[in-house]
């Protein structure tokens, strides 16, 4: 059960209050610089834990569990924590782009829930490759926005990260939409 994948995917779960930790006051521009890191390395973890499970054969249902429980922790916490932390308008997801980020946050819900149901129904939901594709803009996406909040003079770096944003959220709707249509066909 305490695998090398399975403790990779718990530490991505432990992060997250050292993450939000870092990214509670939006002036502090070492902070977000230590968040960036420390988002890096939960991303390089992300992907080692699957490779290493896959790889070893020690693909377990502990593991099938945490990943993407650690995955969407994650996400939510820095998405909340960059639309949430304010001091003076220094907030790095902002106005419309607010948007984007909610029909992430919602879509990472109702796919949940729907994965719980079909799981009652021993129906599996497997990931698609545009889901994959949507998850790694997602990722690209908040990794630069946190950079953003590192490196305020360099605006281009933001304006990456909302565009990623928009994409992963043009994304996210499609994949959420393909995945309602699967669904769909086991409810009554």
């Amino acid at each position: 059960m305490l695998t090398l994948p399975n403790l990779l995917s718990l530490s991505r779960i432990v992060a997250v209050p050292a993450l939000v930790a870092f990214l509670w006051w939006p002036t502090w521009q070492a902070g977000f610089g230590i968040a960036f890191g420390l988002y890096c390395l939960m991303g390089i973890t992300d992907y080692f834990d699957g490779y290493l499970a896959r790889a070893q054969g020690a693909v377990s249902r502990l593991g099938v569990f945490l990943d993407p429980i650690a995955d969407k922790i994650m996400v939510a916490a820095v998405i909340l924590m960059l639309v949430g932390t304010r001091h003076n308008d220094t907030a790095v997801i902002t106005g419309v782009h607010i948007i984007a980020a909610l029909v992430i946050l919602l879509r990472e819900i109702a796919v949940s829930g729907l994965r719980e149901f079909l799981a009652g129904l021993q129906v599996s939901l497997p990931v698609s490759r545009l889901a994959k594709w949507k998850t790694t803009l997602q990722l690209v996406s908040l990794g630069a926005l946190i950079l953003a909040g590192a490196l305020p003079e360099f605006g281009w770096i933001k304006l990456v990260g909302l565009a990623s944003l928009w994409g992963a959220a043009v994304l996210t709707i499609v994949t959420g939409w393909d995945y309602l249509r699967v669904g769909l066909k086991h409810m009554d």
